[in-house]
């Protein structure tokens, strides 16, 4: 009986580091797969920084908005589109293509983790997304003089880790509904209309007042509202609604997902 007794902790832990290892090496392997895939990596990673560099940093050098300058504002929402996007084709296309090619199957074929697919592709979108708001924020400090300390780009950073997965779910909902020749497309309708009107390209309150009302059912709204509050902008709301907001939309698209997922798995 003692025997029995130190054994099995020491079979549990074994069993843990064995599944963290899978875990980890299946989100490396993502990343890497994504990063060595240049049509992709220069494509999530370039738009926000040239998009910043011309709109935020170039076209309204020296400009100010209620007390916060253009640069550090747009800073906030460019960061945003940046997650966004990673997460959209990171997440939905990739999904997509690997379940036109069967790839999906073979890898629920695999002894491997069933959610350890899922979570190399959320980690890889997270990654992506620090790498994209390290580089805006290396923007805005070395070209306009942005004053970002170090409190504040660690509450981006944070924020980034959070603000994947609202995202990443509906890249999950946009793999199971589309197929993968449609899907590129479908996620350029969804992303570009959506940052738009969530206020990331140009200041919310520039929009027309239809489209602010708009905004609030958009998840990149009330994310780039708490990224604003981070630099000390007042946002339209409170935080706690910004978050009920992102949570709220995490939840129905999971909700879309595990019955797509579903239906899926019953035509299969």
């Amino acid at each position: 009986m003692s025997a029995t007794a130190f054994t099995l902790p020491a079979a549990r832990s074994n069993s843990f580091a064995r599944t963290l290892r899978i875990f980890l090496t299946e989100a490396r392997f993502e990343f890497v797969r994504l990063l060595r895939t240049r049509a992709f990596s220069l494509a999530v990673i370039g738009f926000p920084v040239i998009f910043y560099l011309f709109f935020g940093l170039i076209m309204n050098r020296g400009e100010h908005i209620g007390g916060v300058s253009v640069a550090k504002y747009m800073l906030a929402g460019y960061a945003v589109f940046g997650m966004v996007g990673a997460s959209l084709f990171g997440i939905g296309g990739g999904l997509a293509s690997e379940l036109s090619t069967g790839w999906l199957e073979l890898k629920r074929a695999s002894p491997m983790p069933p959610f350890a697919y899922v979570v190399a592709k959320c980690c890889s979108a997270v990654v992506f997304g620090l790498i994209i708001v390290t580089l805006l924020t290396l923007l805005g400090i070395t070209i306009a003089h942005v004053s970002i300390t170090p409190s504040e780009y660690a509450r981006m950073m944070a924020l980034t880790l959070v603000g994947t997965i609202p995202f990443a779910c509906l890249g999950m909902v946009i793999a199971l509904l589309v197929p993968f020749n449609a899907a590129p497309g479908v996620i350029n309708m969804i992303y570009l209309p959506m940052s738009f009107c969530g206020g990331l390209w140009i200041p919310i309150m520039m929009l027309p007042h239809v489209l602010q009302k708009f905004a609030l059912l958009l998840p990149t709204y009330h994310l780039s509202q708490l990224v604003l509050a981070t630099f000390g902008y007042a946002s339209a709301g409170s935080a706690i609604s910004h978050w009920f907001g992102l949570l709220g939309f995490t939840l129905v698209m999971l909700g879309v997902a595990a019955l797509a997922y579903r239906r899926l798995e019953q035509n299969s």
